[in-house]
């Protein structure tokens, strides 16, 4: 039981604090709004680490990536199998919050300019994916480009053999360093998120409680069948019936680890136990499990879409529309696999679903709570998430009767 308090004493802090700011909103109304630099110091912090954070996780991670002769070929598959996952959990979490609409209460008021330029789709592609100056990627309004910058950097690194190492270790060490200023960041967040809801509360009242109540009641249910029809289906496209029993068979372990630890990386020792005993060749299994736990987050993709759903909700927004759904899927992709990877990745989703849609920081708070409430199920999901997915490599790169291989083996 201490072990468990002591994995999640964190998120239980910030929960509480959001709780505690709530209370006091609700006791003092608008006098809350005294509290309010608080919390808007914190999320100013956060926005200032963003840029530099996103830029050296990204590219040290692509600088240090090592070379096997079998591992691109499994990279593929695995990549493969991550986005089509990803992609079926926003889906998924889509229809749930189409049909049961979270956030529709509160009527926060989203300020937007009165003169809005028409821009067309092509221009709109350039200007999300490149920017015309070096300078412009540091805006945190140019995160995609941002974004693939880091990814050709790291590549450039990379392919440049040993001159470039010296570089690569400098993008190791920027790294590290952007990691543990993170971590420093974060000590004031029970006092920012908590000065920042009793300021939210206090202006827009019950009404955005009970739009959070309606948001974890949509995420549990949606994320505990996804867990046992999705996975299921899975484990089923990986080996028939006997890849379901020996799924199920051995899951529970890595499920509870997850639930107790609240932690990917944690739960990587007995979910590679877990993955052995399925079945899962040996290279595919310390491949896809290590790289799952840090950037494969099935559960993360289900959270983002309703935190999207969410925000759209309490802004008033209509969330409606081919463009604005495909929009919200690829957000969910880079929340759930590019974002996963980075120290305080779902701070950094949620960022990049702020920047993209054009929202006030103001929203970044307001989401951010989701995330600290919905993270049990949504680790078990990320978790037992990638046990799956190197089943599904392992069907693809050894047949279908890859666990017949294995027993012989």
């Amino acid at each position: 039981m201490k072990a468990k308090l002591k994995a999640y004493r964190f998120p239980i802090i910030l929960l509480l604090s959001i709780i505690i700011g709530s209370i006091i909103g609700l006791i003092f109304g608008e006098k809350a709004e005294i509290i309010k630099p608080l919390g808007s110091l914190f999320i100013n912090l956060l926005f200032m680490v963003v840029i530099p954070l996103v830029f050296f996780s990204i590219s040290s991670a692509i600088a240090n990536m090592d070379s096997m002769k079998r591992l691109g070929k499994i990279l593929g598959t695995m990549m493969f199998v991550f986005i089509i996952t990803g992609i079926i959990a926003a889906v998924v979490m889509l229809f749930a919050t189409v049909l049961f609409p979270p956030g529709t209460n509160a009527d926060i008021p989203l300020e937007t300019p009165e003169n809005i330029e028409e821009v067309t789709l092509a221009d709109q592609l350039v200007n999300t994916f490149t920017v015309p100056d070096f300078i412009d990627l540091f805006s945190r309004k140019n995160m995609l480009a941002l974004i693939i910058f880091s990814v050709l950097v790291g590549a450039a690194a990379g392919l440049s053999g040993e001159k470039g190492r010296p570089f690569s270790k400098f993008l190791t060490s920027g790294s590290e360093v952007f990691m543990k200023l993170v971590q420093l960041v974060m000590y004031v967040a029970p006092i920012g998120l908590g000065a920042y809801f009793a300021s939210l509360i206090g202006q827009f009242g019950a009404d955005l409680i009970g739009d959070y109540a309606k948001a974890v009641i949509i995420y549990y249910p949606v994320s505990i069948l996804y867990f046992a029809i999705g996975f299921t289906l899975y484990a089923f496209l990986a080996g028939g019936k006997k890849g379901v029993t020996r799924f199920w068979k051995n899951i529970l372990s890595p499920a509870v680890t997850s639930l107790g630890t609240g932690s990917s990386i944690a739960s990587l020792p007995v979910n590679l136990q877990a993955a052995k005993n399925i079945g899962v060749p040996k290279d595919i299994r310390e491949t896809v499990l290590p790289l799952g736990a840090t950037m494969h987050m099935d559960g993360s993709c289900l959270s983002a879409m309703l935190k999207i759903a969410f925000v759209f909700g309490v802004f008033n927004m209509d969330f409606t529309g081919f463009d604005t759904f495909i929009t919200a899927i690829g957000i969910c992709l880079l929340s759930g696999i590019v974002m996963s990877g980075i120290p305080g990745g779902g701070f950094m989703g949620e960022m990049m679903i702020v920047t993209l849609y054009g929202l006030p920081i103001t929203a970044l708070p307001i989401i951010s709570a989701i995330g600290v409430v919905v993270d049990p199920p949504a680790t078990m999901v990320n978790v037992t998430g990638d046990t799956v997915s190197s089943m599904l490599v392992a069907r693809r790169l050894e047949g279908k009767d890859w666990m017949e291989k294995a027993e012989i083996a």
